[in-house]
């Protein structure tokens, strides 16, 4: 069970995860790769990384798009959880060569 963290304004996520788009306590990135198959992969890492930190993302698949949505349902808003897995993720997407946008 994951210990409860302190939420995070969204001017400070915004601060600590660039590549991220922070909007109503939510923080939201799309990675794009050049295949299906790309987005699966990305989606899979994304799974191992969200299970090792008992941490979820709300996961969108469309075709080789994936938008990934993080907030910590737990305090209402952002926590240093997010910005923690939003953090791996952007490595990851780097690591997969996919293009990410907010």
């Amino acid at each position: 069970m994951t210990k409860n963290h302190d939420s995070i304004t969204d001017a400070a996520a915004a601060e600590r995860m660039p590549q991220w788009r922070i909007e109503d306590s939510t923080a939201h990135l799309q990675a794009k790769g050049r295949s299906f198959a790309d987005a699966i992969r990305f989606v899979t890492g994304v799974a191992e990384l969200a299970e090792a930190a008992d941490h979820h993302p709300d996961i969108d698949i469309r075709f080789n798009r994936v938008r990934l949505a993080l907030s910590s349902h737990d305090v209402g808003s952002l926590s240093d959880r997010d910005v923690a897995l939003g953090e791996q993720i952007v490595r990851l997407t780097e690591e997969q060569g996919l293009t990410v946008s907010a």
